[in-house]
């Protein structure tokens, strides 16, 4: 039987079933899945559109298109309509991230007219721990309070310069950024470390959806490295996280990060797959 495949952006009537797609595996598409169950397919309220691969009239893989490039459950075939429409449309996102083979894929569609990327990270462990932390929580790290926010801001500042190669301060002067940590803090998903006022050790939960949450932004003082710091708080994010927001805990790393790698291990993180990041 001859089967017919078409790409359509998605509205507000295709939730249910966008739904059902990020919750098939609420690990690997947890940044999608935060996002649609918080928004929906309104594409004023996501900041984005979302593209569904329509096989025989039935959506069976997603890509969010907005300031990230993020295909969802997409083989081959998926990956191919999303890169044509990408292409056509011409570079929007500051990057593109997920599942490694996927975004393998589209990367290699994409860079002869989006060519060069300015840092091609091919192989990032999905790391996930369901159970209780293999090592004892640093008792100091704790949630943020609101009144901390310019206490946790240098260290999320430092933190994402480091890790993605630029500054958030860049167009807007940091206000978007600030207004994102802001907002960690208040839902009560910002913790760290801080002795005298300054912080030792953060980390946030980023993403969430009924069946996992993902840690983002983990980051320790340089000048405290190798100490520990990083297992303890870890095991104190997990831990809480585990008994407050999700029955999993997931993070993706950079596969040359060994440092960070064994620390998650320490606390009990095992990989579950494979992400891969294309920036721009």
């Amino acid at each position: 039987m001859l089967r017919t495949s078409s790409l359509r952006v998605l509205g507000p009537r295709d939730t249910a079933a966008a739904l059902e797609l990020v919750d098939r595996d609420p690990v690997s598409n947890v940044f999608v899945g935060a996002r649609l169950h918080a928004a929906g397919l309104d594409s004023w309220r996501l900041g984005a559109e979302v593209w569904g691969h329509v096989v025989d009239g039935r959506i069976d893989a997603l890509c969010y298109a907005g300031a990230n490039l993020v295909p969802v459950e997409a083989g081959p075939d998926a990956v191919a309509v999303f890169a044509e429409r990408a292409r056509r449309l011409g570079r929007r996102c500051s990057s593109i991230v997920g599942p490694a083979e996927a975004v393998a894929q589209l990367w290699e569609l994409l860079e002869p007219s989006w060519g060069p990327a300015r840092d091609v990270r091919a192989s990032q462990p999905l790391m996930a721990i369901s159970q209780a932390p293999a090592v004892p929580a640093d008792p100091a790290v704790r949630r943020v309070r609101r009144d901390e926010l310019d206490v946790l801001l240098p260290a999320c500042l430092a933190m994402y310069t480091e890790e993605i190669g630029v500054s958030p301060l860049a167009g807007d002067g940091g206000a978007v950024y600030r207004a994102r940590v802001s907002e960690l803090i208040a839902s009560g998903r910002a913790f760290a470390r801080i002795e005298d006022g300054k912080v030792v050790f953060k980390a946030e939960v980023g993403a969430v959806v009924p069946g996992a949450c993902q840690v983002q932004g983990v980051w320790v003082d340089p000048a405290l490295r190798g100490r520990g710091y990083s297992v303890g708080g870890m095991a104190a994010v997990a831990e809480t996280a585990l008994r407050e927001i999700a029955p999993v805990v997931s993070l993706y790393v950079n596969d040359y990060n060994a440092p960070a790698r064994a620390a998650y291990e320490r606390v009990g993180f095992t990989q579950v797959g494979s992400f891969a990041s294309v920036l721009f």
